[in-house]
């Protein structure tokens, strides 16, 4: 899986559903049926008229797809209403995602799979030119662990886009390399192409599909 930065347009602005007023296109449209219906009376035959139930069946049945309309209308309404409900549930939380992270100097929460025990797995630490510059052990409990951005000579590293990954080797060889996921702040949600997409620290971008996992921010969590 691998997480794209986000392009250079401006942040989506969140809308606010304005108030719902009746279509004008529904009042127009009714109007004009009491005008035909108007004109109907007027030039039908006088020793054939129509009777006036048929005005009748006429005038409930026009209001019936009239209300059918405002109907669907109103219920369109109140899904877009829910779907930035939806959205702005994303906002402010921490995505647990198997991909790249954004290091902007404070610590990174990872989340490595539990292993069977004995089997022994390596944290591998690459920067955005794929060179590595951490290697660590790795539990097989599962547990959270926190990377705290310092190189394996033990001298901070700068900020930018970073990969982490677990390697099983066996006889020196890697058999296994596994994306960890990883713990990152959701900065924007927004809808496209039907999809939720996910603007995370650094610009980075996924599909709400690919996050594995949700929780409130925390703060002070340790290695």
């Amino acid at each position: 899986m691998t997480v794209t930065p986000a392009t250079a347009a401006a942040p989506a602005t969140p809308r606010t559903p304005a108030a719902q007023a009746p279509s004008p296109g529904l009042e127009s449209d009714y109007l004009t049926f009491l005008n035909m219906l108007t004109v109907q009376m007027q030039n039908q035959d006088p020793l054939n008229p129509m009777a006036s139930t048929d005005f009748a069946v006429q005038l409930a049945t026009f209001s019936g797809v009239e209300q059918q309309v405002e109907t669907n209308r109103l219920l369109a309404a109140l899904v877009e209403r829910s779907a930035l409900a939806d959205l702005e549930g994303w906002v402010g939380m921490e995505a647990r995602v198997a991909g790249d992270a954004w290091f902007d100097g404070a610590p990174i929460t990872l989340a490595p799979e539990r292993r069977p025990a004995g089997e022994a797995a390596t944290l591998v630490v690459r920067d955005a030119m794929g060179t590595v510059v951490d290697r660590r052990d790795l539990p097989a409990d599962g547990a959270s662990i926190t990377w705290q951005g310092v190189g394996a000579d033990g001298m901070a590293l700068p900020e930018g886009r970073y990969r982490f990954v677990m390697e099983q080797t066996e006889g020196g060889r890697v058999i296994d390399a596994t994306p960890v996921p990883v713990y990152q702040p959701v900065r924007e949600a927004r809808r496209e192409d039907g999809q939720t997409v996910l603007v995370l620290a650094g610009g980075l971008m996924v599909e709400s599909g690919q996050v594995s996992g949700l929780r409130a921010p925390v703060q002070g969590e340790g290695a």
